[in-house]
């Protein structure tokens, strides 16, 4: 049996949880049709590809009510993919026509607008309550050892915008000393696929001596348990996901520059400051009353209101 929609994305982690969050909230099943680019194709953005579907491998969409698409490569595919039986939604700003879109659900910092166009605070996600409940009862004993206030920091990389190399990490590194020493906090520090090597094996030699845990990628990944089980989360700049993922906690959440910069993101951090949900890192670890932000039952509910549910 077809599932309701197929979510068709690049097959990275962070595009899939953005278009199957987005499909969970609006409690439809889902089914993964990966966008694989033909050789020679990736030289071209997305946009100008003369035949969408003759640059990237065949997809399955067959008995799907409807397609959610994430991102650029996704958006031309799925674009050619619509039928007047068959809307798209597309995700994040498709740099292209919003009117070869029956919906576009983009972040407030993508600076656009339109009839069809619903914007949200934060990128789509699946960390929902009962998700992070899951996690803590998992995670909440193996990290019981560890002092109080709890800080766990999410710890992204380099990409176009923002560096994290070693020069960078060493005074992140600092940073993160001086919340385990003036705060008397437990730290644990979870790096992500995007962490250089180099930078993780640095966090750790200048941490662990410390009594820090330093995830050293291998067994289970502790990155949703941190969410559930973190007292206060540090996030690096870097990652637009992550930071999202962490304002839906319970926890207060400060953002970590790194050097570079980016419009796109600097909107969005400015905006979740001003809302008070987020503080830039100083090297403190504050405490401050927050509730979870999470805009994606927003984007589930305009998907439902689409499709007549």
């Amino acid at each position: 049996m077809a599932a309701d929609v197929a979510v068709v994305v690049e097959d990275f982690a962070g595009m899939r949880a953005q278009g199957f969050g987005l499909v969970e909230r609006a409690d439809l099943t889902g089914q993964l049709s990966p966008v694989k680019v033909r050789r020679g194709y990736g030289l071209l953005p997305a946009r100008l590809w003369p035949s969408p579907l003759r640059a990237v491998a065949p997809l399955d969409v067959a008995g799907c009510r409807a397609i959610v698409a994430v991102g650029g490569k996704s958006a031309a595919v799925a674009a050619a993919l619509r039928a007047p039986d068959r809307p798209v939604i597309q995700v994040q700003n498709p740099r292209m026509a919003l009117s070869k879109f029956d919906l576009v659900i983009a972040n407030r910092h993508d600076e656009i607008s339109g009839p069809n166009v619903v914007l949200t605070r934060t990128a789509l996600h699946q960390v929902t309550p009962d998700v992070l409940a899951e996690a803590r009862a998992v995670w909440a004993p193996r990290l019981a050892h560890l002092p109080r206030p709890l800080v766990a920091c999410l710890v992204g990389g380099t990409n176009g915008r923002y560096t994290l190399d070693p020069t960078a990490a060493e005074v992140l590194a600092q940073g993160l000393r001086e919340v385990m020493e003036f705060d008397r906090a437990g730290l644990v520090v979870t790096p992500s696929r995007r962490t250089d090597p180099v930078v993780r094996q640095l966090l750790e030699e200048r941490l662990s001596p410390r009594g820090a845990w330093v995830w050293d990628m291998t067994g289970e990944n502790p990155y949703l348990g941190l969410l559930a089980c973190a007292d206060r989360i540090l996030v690096t700049i870097d990652s637009v996901s992550m930071i999202s993922e962490a304002v839906a906690t319970c926890a207060p959440v400060h953002v970590i520059r790194l050097p570079g910069t980016s419009r796109r993101i600097e909107l969005f951090v400015r905006e979740l400051t001003l809302a008070g949900r987020v503080r830039l890192f100083d090297g403190r670890a504050e405490d401050w009353p927050v509730e979870p932000l999470d805009d994606t039952p927003l984007a589930a509910a305009a998907m439902r209101r689409l499709l007549g549910e």
